[in-house]
Order: structure tokens, then sequence, then C-alpha cells
């Protein structure tokens, strides 16, 4: 299924770094986008990126309240009549010069920011997935995931942890006969047009733009769902 001016698909995080620019390329492919953040300012401002008219539709959501991420859900559902993707962009980062300087509340924060986010909006959509016949979910992870560095600890098992339970769901659409694919995609670091004006001469090594994310996103919409399901694509060299 490639994406069409019947899709629906959410977008939680859309406010953040790379929010806007998902928003862009699903509406250019004519999807209408659902963007979540925890403010009214950024989810107006990730929809006024869309391409076309009413194409993305401004929300805001506490996902870290499970049940009104379930409520918000079958809202959704109710008005759309589908849910044919849901993209898990939210975000968080914190670190130390060390592993004995960890802060174990760097990892309450990051726990509840990478993990809880993603498992409230995954079992409250994946049925929807499942039933829209070709569903997508997306979930943006790092290298970190798999190596993590002495200052990164909390970063990376955060990390870590949400892939697991992503590869989790996409077993379960496995189990379903693959009318779904929960696919993780991965990266060094994501990059922005306003860091590049803001450090004109930095070199970014190994980072991902924010516009080739979003192309990858698209484009597996048109790859069959048995294919991607379950996998970890590594955009970072």
């Amino acid at each position: 299924m490639s994406l069409n001016n019947q899709s629906v698909v959410v977008v939680a995080g859309a406010g953040g770094g790379a929010g806007g620019a998902v928003v862009r390329a699903l509406t250019a492919a004519g999807a209408t986008v659902i963007g979540i953040d925890t403010t009214t300012e950024n989810a107006e401002r990730a929809a006024a990126v869309a391409v076309g008219p009413g194409r993305a539709v401004p929300a805001v959501v506490d996902l870290l309240d499970a049940e009104a991420t379930k409520a918000f859900a079958e809202g959704v559902l109710k008005d759309y009549g589908r849910v044919d993707g849901v993209i898990h962009l939210v975000g968080g980062w914190r670190g130390s010069k060390s592993f004995g300087e960890t802060k174990l509340a760097d990892w309450d924060l990051l726990h509840k920011l990478l993990v809880q986010t993603l498992q409230h909006t995954s079992l409250a959509f994946h049925d929807a997935l499942d039933a829209a016949g070709d569903g997508r979910f997306v979930l943006i992870s790092a290298t970190a995931a798999s190596a993590p560095t002495a200052g990164n600890a909390a970063y990376g098992a955060a990390k870590a942890a949400a892939e697991a339970w992503t590869l989790a769901l996409a077993d379960n659409f496995k189990k379903g006969g693959d009318n779904a694919a929960a696919v993780v995609l991965v990266v060094k670091a994501l990059l922005t047009d306003a860091m590049k004006e803001a450090k004109p001469e930095g070199k970014f090594p190994g980072y991902t733009h924010v516009d080739d994310l979003a192309a990858e996103i698209v484009k597996l919409f048109a790859q069959p769902a048995a294919e991607v399901n379950g996998t970890r694509v590594r955009l970072a060299p």
C-alpha cells in the first residue's frame, strides 16, 4: 500500500526536530496527518508545514497517560474510520561524562519519554493498524541502542528497550498474518537545516538529515508489510 488521499497517519512528537519534515513528506504523499505534541504551539507549528490545506491536524495529547492515549486513539478511529500509520518521534536525551557519573534520574526521565510513550501509543493503536490491512508503526531509534557508550548508559538502555518493544509488536503483526508492519529506523543523530545554519562550518559526520528520514518513512508504506515487518533499518553509516 502506498500512501494516498484516503490514508490517515498519526505522528507522535510532531513538534520535535524531525516532525515538520515528516508531516510535510506524508502530506505531500497524500495522507492526512494527525500531529501530536504536548502543547498547542508545538502541534500547530508542525501542522503549518503540511502540503495541502487541512492535510495536517494538530492534537495535544499526554502520551504518558495511558488512558488519555487510548481515548485519543479511539477518537481518531471514530472520526476518520481508519489509521494507516503511527510514526513515533518522541525523543529526549541525557548523558554524562562517565559511566560512574550517570544519574538514575536521567534514566527515569528517558524511560518515560522514550519507552512509556511508545508503550502507550502502540497499545492504543495496534488494533487499528492491524485492521487497516496494511498499517505501519515506525520507531525512530539510535545507534546507541546497540552500541552504547560509557556516558550514554541511560539513553542507550532506553532506546534498546524501545526497540525490543517495537519488535514485539512486529511479532504480534506476524502472528496475525502480516496485515501490518512495525519497523525500527536507526540513526546516529538527526540533522536539521536550522542546525546547519547555526553551525555552517560543521561537518555532522554520520548524521541523517530529517528530510532523508522522512523520505524513508514514506517509502516504508510502498513496500509489502511482510517484507519490512520486524526489520531494523540502519540509516547511519
